[in-house]
């Protein structure tokens, strides 16, 4: 089993990521647009045992609203790609507010998130 991955993969993955959490940070729905596919499912447990699922359009209505401005008090993000193959991948992101685990498709123009699942840290 080969399990390192393409040198190409990893900065291309990570910069998707950093536009998705700093887009969240500043505000900025251009980044967070070009995070995430379209089809994205961005998915919490609640309380109740409950899931609570966020789409696209909901994430970038709510970064044009600056939800995420205090979350990007610490900036602090340690990403790791477990894996990638064939066009997926799967990042873990641990931030200073959140701790997510995301799954990543390449597109014609670059990798997107299409489905993240996230708990406060």
């Amino acid at each position: 089993m080969n399990t390192q991955l393409d040198t190409d993969v990893v900065p291309a993955i990570t910069e998707i990521v950093r536009d998705y959490f700093e887009g969240w940070y500043d505000a900025d729905p251009g980044r967070m647009a070009r995070a995430l596919h379209p089809e994205l499912a961005k998915r919490t447990q609640e309380d109740d045992g409950s899931v609570r699922t966020t789409t696209r359009d909901r994430m970038l209505e709510l970064t044009l609203a600056g939800e995420g401005r205090e979350d990007g008090r610490d900036r602090t993000l340690e990403i790791t790609i477990a894996d990638a193959h064939d066009g997926i991948a799967t990042a873990v992101v641990r931030s200073a507010v959140y701790r997510e685990y995301l799954q990543l498709v390449r597109t014609e123009e670059s990798w997107r998130i299409v489905n993240a699942l996230w708990a406060p840290s």
